[in-house]
């Protein structure tokens, strides 16, 4: 099986979470609709900013732990954990989610069973991103 095909249950940035390039396959373990946006997650901004405003680059780059949601409203967040980065380094960037179902606490049984490779260690003492929308020249704070 590719790398592109798997879904990885890791310690992301944030939390523990899925991680895959398969955005179809995350949302049926999740048990959302296939169609819902997921956060793309790369290890350095070069994979992304040439879609960003020239405006907000600056803070972009400086930011750690937030995703950004562009005005085509597709959402992305750097990882700044280098242990995280490593896996998005051999993928080059990856869907990311929580690790349970939609709606639902984690559930270790759950994320366990649904990944098809687990990177341990396995630790959830990270907060939430914080969650920015870009404009053409503001900023919204969505979380």
């Amino acid at each position: 099986m590719q790398l592109s095909n798997l879904v990885f249950l890791t310690k992301t940035d944030t939390a523990i979470g899925f991680v895959s390039q398969d955005a179809k396959r995350l949302n049926l373990i999740k048990e959302r609709s296939i169609d819902k946006p997921l956060i793309i997650t790369v290890p350095t901004l070069r994979n992304i900013s040439s879609r960003i405003q020239s405006t907000h680059k600056n803070r972009v780059r400086r930011s750690t732990k937030t995703t950004f949601i562009l005005p085509n409203k597709k959402s992305f967040r750097v990882s700044s954990d280098k242990r995280h980065n490593k896996l998005l380094e051999k993928l080059g960037w990856a869907y990311s989610t929580s690790a349970n179902l939609s709606g639902a606490e984690y559930n270790e049984e759950f994320a366990l069973n649904s990944a098809d490779v687990v990177i341990w260690p396995l630790s959830n003492n990270s907060s939430p991103s914080i969650i920015l929308k870009l404009g053409k020249s503001k900023i919204k704070k969505v979380r």
